[in-house]
């Protein structure tokens, strides 16, 4: 009798692991096909059939600077190569010139070397140094309410800081590269001349990701096409962003930023970035050539209108006026921080960096001069399933830093990296789970950086005496200190 129920539960317990290892076989199965279809999911079968020659594994919305260098970034990844990508531009195509135009743009941005690193890792960087840049190897910044400055550079100013580049100059670099590779991988592709009027986002649910409905894009030229997933860079106004239906927190700060390109009296190395800050907002000088730099003033809205419509003699006399009038010191700061120096010098014996003089404008571009508005904005979520914002439209910032662009570039960086580890790992690119991952990394670097520049702006928007003497010995003492500077260079300078 124990012998036959011994055997019974010999029996059942090697039932039950039969049934386990099946199971567990069916589980190893269903992991592999898994992997397997997420693998093959850019090698579509029915490539060639009208159904998948509409359907996309990313799709790009906007093909301005930021749009452009994710395509290219994604195209120059060997594991994407197989994936069929995307760019959608609005504007028509325009047949890349050989020639630069005499004039400089007035549009230009101080890109980081976090930013160079990813144009060169594609090859744009090389592009655009064959057309024009000037390297940035220092930069001051004083204000015109006391004596307070500050200056930063790389290794006494052995190394480069920031390469002032006109925008047309990027996106041509960046376009270029982008044809190379579009001639090379016929799975990258741009579609001029195609504006999205409707998006159709999938929503989440409790099904396998492979399953998940892809994101519909209706295009104004009729046509409809599908995507895995779709990244919009389509600007501050994002249709992508709205149709999201995510929280965007956005202010106006009731400025504007004149914009022009300027020339100086005589040439100099003219390696200096320079900024000072007034009542009204910063003035910065960005160097183009050894005689000329751009102009980015930022004033008050009847202000800029009315640079605009001055002639070029009022113009420049305004200016240099707002460069070197001294009428709005402080008398009681100047003594404080005077006080404040000398107990400095006691500490720290070799002084504070030297201080250089701005140059001397002579000159404006007569068609340079334009102005826009400025404001900040945020995106509370990036990203959604099957869809992830990157540059402007996720965010919006003040150009006080010139960190605006560099932190789009950044958004690229980032989304390329973590799309790769997705692709590897045999996952869905539009699934949420890893596009949470690009959220989180960005939004640690980008919210930090958008609330220094904010608080900058307003900080130095008064001339109240009391925020005048603190903001006036905070800069001082800053500039006293080098692990401070070196760290605002290396958190400007990086990427990510």
């Amino acid at each position: 009798m124990f012998s036959r129920v011994l055997n019974s539960s010999a029996n059942s317990l090697h039932s039950i692991n039969s049934v386990l290892d099946l199971y567990k076989l069916g589980v190893r199965c269903s992991v592999k096909l898994n992997k397997h279809l997420c693998t093959e999911t850019c090698k579509d079968d029915a490539f060639n059939d009208d159904a998948a020659a509409n359907e996309y594994d990313i799709v790009i919305s906007g093909g301005g600077m930021v749009g452009s260098a994710m395509a290219a970034s994604l195209g120059n990844e060997s594991v994407f190569r197989d994936c069929k990508i995307l760019l959608l531009e609005a504007s028509p195509y325009r047949q890349l010139s050989s020639n630069l135009p005499e004039k400089y743009a007035n549009r230009v941005c101080a890109l980081t070397p976090g930013t160079v690193e990813l144009l060169e890792s594609f090859g744009a960087w090389k592009n655009i140094c064959d057309m024009r840049k000037k390297k940035v190897r220092r930069m001051q910044v004083w204000e015109a309410c006391s004596d307070a400055m500050i200056s930063f550079d790389k290794n006494a100013m052995t190394e480069d800081l920031a390469y002032i580049v006109e925008n047309d100059v990027i996106l041509t670099g960046i376009t270029r590269r982008l044809e190379a590779f579009q001639q090379d991988n016929p799975s990258l592709q741009v579609m001029h001349g195609a504006k999205v009027e409707r998006y159709e986002l999938p929503q989440p649910h409790l099904r396998d990701d492979f399953q998940k409905p892809l994101t519909v894009l209706h295009l104004d030229n009729g046509k409809s096409i599908k995507a895995r997933l779709v990244i919009g860079a389509d600007g501050m106004n994002s249709l992508l962003r709205k149709t999201m239906q995510v929280k965007y927190v956005e202010w106006d700060y009731n400025q504007m930023a004149v914009v022009a390109t300027l020339s100086f009296s005589e040439a100099t190395e003219n390696n200096v970035a320079w900024q000072r800050f007034t009542p009204t907002g910063p003035i910065a000088l960005l160097p183009l050539t050894e005689d000329m730099s751009s102009l980015v003033w930022t004033t008050t809205p009847d202000n800029a209108k009315a640079l605009l419509r001055a002639t070029e003699e009022t113009f420049i006399d305004s200016l240099n006026a707002a460069l070197w009038d001294d009428s709005q010191k402080d008398g009681f700061t100047k003594r404080a921080l005077d006080t404040f120096s000398s107990a400095l010098s006691f500490i720290k014996p070799e002084g504070s960096t030297f201080r250089q003089l701005p140059p001397h404008i002579v000159g404006v571009d007569k068609k340079s001069r334009a102005a826009f508005p400025l404001g900040l904005g945020h995106a509370v979520d990036y990203v959604a399933t099957r869809a992830a914002l990157i540059g402007d439209a996720a965010h919006r910032v003040h150009p006080l830093a010139g960190q605006g662009v560099n932190l789009g570039f950044g958004d690229v960086v980032c989304l390329r990296d973590v799309l790769s580890r997705s692709r590897q790992d045999g996952c869905d690119l539009g699934d949420l789970a890893h596009l949470l991952e690009y959220e989180t990394l960005r939004q640690r670097h980008v919210i930090p950086t958008m609330a220094v520049v904010d608080g900058l702006n307003r900080l130095y928007g008064t001339s109240f005496s009391p925020l005048v003497l603190l903001r006036s010995l905070g800069l001082r003492a800053s500039d006293a200190c080098k692990p401070i500077k070196d760290y605002i260079v290396a958190h400007g300078s990086k990427a990510t």
